[in-house]
């Protein structure tokens, strides 16, 4: 099968989801449509992306060419931030790719103002198709100066999922990633925490009193990450995943 010859993993399920995807595309010519499909999906595209989706939380997320695909470890950001959101707060999401981790939050905690911002247009346009049923808005720019100021000192939670692989790294990504995700979504300077540091010395200014940061990273690093935050006057926890996939630290801003 040219699934399996092509390394997928997952084979019999890619092989469901393609079928599947095939007959929505082109109902009385799925076998076309199939065709296509599994020609980009053996050339290398990631299967999301060849579908037009992702699963995130339960919910179909949509994903196009150009843009980060979001992985399930981020779902524990995800679970953490909802933990300390109530109906009606502000959140925001930076380095937001296709806006995965604001779309759960709303679609999860009732009211919320959802706010997401990336560095990349290609991102921000699938960000904002779909955080459109969610009333979201996504902004283009460069972590918190894409924000309109009116939202400065106002933030409940921010979360951010900036990329923290180093780059003497990445070379080691899978192809799928190194090939087909934009290198600003990957790249996390040296030691993987530039992005880190700088969203840290930034959030004092744009969270609200007691308001929180949490930014995914590695079990590795995550004593990089909480140290940029001491270092910002932000008062750092951090919680890991119990799969050992992930971390997330969490920076509070004094009352």
């Amino acid at each position: 099968m040219a699934l399996r010859k092509a390394g997928c993993v997952f084979v019999e399920d890619e092989a469901r989801l393609l079928l599947r995807a095939a007959r929505e595309i082109d109902p009385d010519n799925r076998t076309d449509a199939l065709q296509t499909l599994l020609g980009r999906r053996v050339a290398g595209e990631p299967l999301e992306v060849v579908l037009g989706w992702a699963l995130f939380r339960g919910l179909r997320v949509g994903v196009r060419a150009g843009v980060f695909v979001p992985r399930h470890r981020t779902e524990f950001l995800v679970a953490r931030a909802k933990a300390l959101l109530v109906p009606g707060d502000l959140v925001v999401d930076l380095c937001c790719g296709s806006g995965a981790v604001a779309v759960a939050l709303a679609s999860e905690v009732a009211n919320l103002l959802v706010h997401a911002a990336d560095i990349d247009p290609v991102a921000v346009d699938c960000a904002r198709d779909n955080l459109a049923p969610f009333g979201g808005t996504a902004h283009l720019g460069d972590l918190f100066r894409a924000l309109p100021a009116e939202l400065a000192g106002r933030i409940a939670v921010c979360t951010v999922n900036a990329p923290y692989v180093p780059t003497a790294e990445l070379a080691m990504l899978p192809p799928e990633a190194r090939d087909h995700e934009p290198t600003t979504a990957l790249d996390g300077g040296s030691d993987g925490v530039d992005l880190h540091r700088r969203v840290a010395a930034s959030a004092p200014s744009w969270l609200a009193p007691g308001g929180r940061v949490l930014i995914e990273t590695s079990r590795r690093q995550a004593g990089l990450t909480a140290a940029a935050m001491l270092d910002a006057d932000l008062a750092p926890v951090v919680r890991r995943s119990r799969d050992g996939q992930t971390a997330v630290v969490i920076g509070t801003r004094p009352r």
